[in-house]
């Protein structure tokens, strides 16, 4: 087996960025990688996604129950890792996926009240990850932007054209979300990168450090079993 290792974040947390600029600075450390993003919008499999997105099914994210929402999710992850990657991290590559099971855990564990959150997050885990099958991640790192500056960050992405979906215009929803990946993260084992100071954007470049640090240093971890294990 390979690595996965999972970029998080809320609406305008720099996912995209981050997602783009890691592999080239693993690169010169030496490590190749195949970078994955989801939802996967120029796949079929995402077609309920984009309808749920959209508001096909209800204008307010809370018209789809957490349930029903994250299976459209699961089954565009299991779908490209059946068809574009898993062949890849099956033979030991390493992959960086922008989004993830961890987006569900974010995104619906919302929709519920806090004393719900880990029935939920249980579920979830061990519907995608044991009952569906793809591989569980080896390292996630959550971007946390607060609410207030990514939305600046949002309505510049989107002053040249396009409009915020569901998700991306509610901020009630984000502050929730946040709340939720607050909890979710700490309980799940993430590694945190603060994205923000004094209520302003940290560069893209001090958080892209944080995340190289981040991942290098799994790296070194597994040397080391590896090591012992000898």
């Amino acid at each position: 087996m390979g690595k996965l290792i999972v970029i998080e974040g809320l609406d305008g947390s720099g996912k995209s960025t981050q997602l783009e600029l890691l592999p080239k600075r693993l690169k010169v450390h030496g490590i190749e990688c195949k970078t994955v993003s989801f939802p996967d919008y120029d796949s079929n499999s995402s077609a309920l996604v984009k309808m749920y997105l959209n508001g096909d099914f209800g204008t307010h994210p809370s018209d789809v129950n957490p349930y029903a929402a994250s299976a459209f999710y699961t089954v565009d992850r299991f779908a490209s890792y059946k068809t574009a990657w898993g062949k890849f991290y099956n033979g030991g590559g390493t992959v960086i996926s922008g989004r993830y099971t961890t987006s569900n855990a974010v995104h619906q564990a919302s929709k519920l009240d806090s004393k719900d959150w880990v029935p939920f997050l249980d579920w979830l885990y061990d519907f995608e990850y044991n009952k569906i099958g793809i591989p569980r991640p080896d390292k996630v790192i959550f971007l946390d932007m607060p609410v207030e500056v990514s939305q600046k960050l949002l309505d510049k992405r989107y002053s040249a054209g396009g409009k915020k979906d569901i998700h991306e215009s509610d901020t009630a929803y984000l502050s929730k979300c946040r709340a939720a990946a607050e909890f979710t993260a700490e309980y799940s084992g993430w590694e945190t990168v603060s994205c923000a100071e004094n209520g302003e954007a940290r560069t893209v470049k001090d958080i892209s450090d944080d995340i190289l640090k981040s991942v290098l240093k799994l790296y070194k971890e597994t040397s080391y079993e590896k090591s012992r294990e000898k």
